[in-house]
């Protein structure tokens, strides 16, 4: 298997009997073209844990988390429910893959959410006192922190949820899933 690395400008060519890919694990810098996000492992605490440990990836101008099934906080006093924070050097978007995302009323399986910069958000108002006392998260979300602003495009208009900002209403009850629509 050739290898080409790039160094200083240079190309450079390696030639090994295997292919690299097949191996048990990983370390360094490059990773296989393919990842699971099954395969993340979480990192948990006794405190609620920042985003930023669940960062999968960097690239230029952008991170990926991925939120897997994982232990909630386990301090006798914590509160598992994320604190309502905002991003002031990037835009938040969030796609639900799958499980309940404990912290968001009104998103169902493929949803999107985004925050723009400079927005404040955090749970839904009573997420944060039903958190308490919950051991674990089933959820399956993947998010991407942008480092320079997005903007709707005409065709992502069509698929806003009209009654998603009435979702911060403690009153609201959302709608039964409806991935099924939006997959056409």
């Amino acid at each position: 298997y050739l290898v080409q690395v790039r160094k200083e400008g240079q190309l450079h060519q390696l030639t090994y009997a295997h292919s690299p890919f097949d191996v048990v694990g990983w370390d360094g810098y490059f990773y296989p073209y393919a990842f699971s996000i099954h395969d993340f492992e979480p990192i948990t605490g006794r405190l609620h844990q920042p985003p930023p440990v669940h960062q999968t990836f960097e690239g230029n101008n952008f991170v990926i988390c991925s939120f897997v099934p994982r232990l909630f906080d386990y301090h006798p006093l914590s509160i598992p429910a994320p604190y309502n924070h905002s991003n002031v050097d990037s835009d938040e978007v969030l796609y639900y893959v799958a499980g309940n995302f404990m912290s968001r009323r009104g998103v169902d399986l493929a949803s999107f959410t985004w925050h723009p910069s400079g927005i404040p958000h955090g749970p839904h108002p009573g997420t944060v006192e039903a958190s308490i006392g919950k051991k674990e998260t089933h959820e399956l979300a993947v998010m991407v922190d942008t480092f320079r602003p997005l903007y709707l495009t005409e065709t992502a208009l069509h698929y806003l949820d009209p009654r998603y900002p009435m979702s911060w209403n403690p009153d609201f009850v959302p709608d039964p899933p409806r991935a099924a629509d939006m997959m056409d």
